[in-house]
């Protein structure tokens, strides 16, 4: 099989390791950490993306999402950290969006007790 164009073949020297499809798993957060990241940093997108489609200030924003302009300024910036999934969903309620969650199963690895 050949190599994509603009990809590096996988060598001995440097593996081709396909990712999970979560990052914060490939970065080695615990599986529950990680799906909770994974699932902020998409609301997160999702606020970001709602900024800048409508063109507005952060102060605009946070007008609209019910926050302090720095709330906003840590969202842009990806602070992660500093918001709940909660807190997330409201701001996106707040300028007409709808949060659906799928819920699918996943292997999971058991450790012995």
């Amino acid at each position: 099989m050949s190599t994509p164009p603009g990809r590096l073949p996988s060598t001995p020297e440097l593996p081709i390791v396909h990712g999970s499809g979560n990052v914060f798993l490939d970065l080695g957060f615990e599986p529950e950490e990680a799906a909770n990241l994974q699932l902020r940093s998409r609301l997160a997108i999702e606020l970001d993306r709602y900024i800048e489609a409508e063109g507005i200030t952060q102060t605009e924003a946070a007008e609209r999402f019910g926050v302090s302009q720095p709330r906003v300024s840590d969202l842009v910036r990806g602070k992660l950290d500093r918001f709940t999934i909660d807190a997330l969903v409201t701001m996106l309620a707040r300028v007409g969006r709808q949060v659906e969650v799928h819920v699918m199963q996943t292997p999971v690895s058991r450790s012995a007790a």
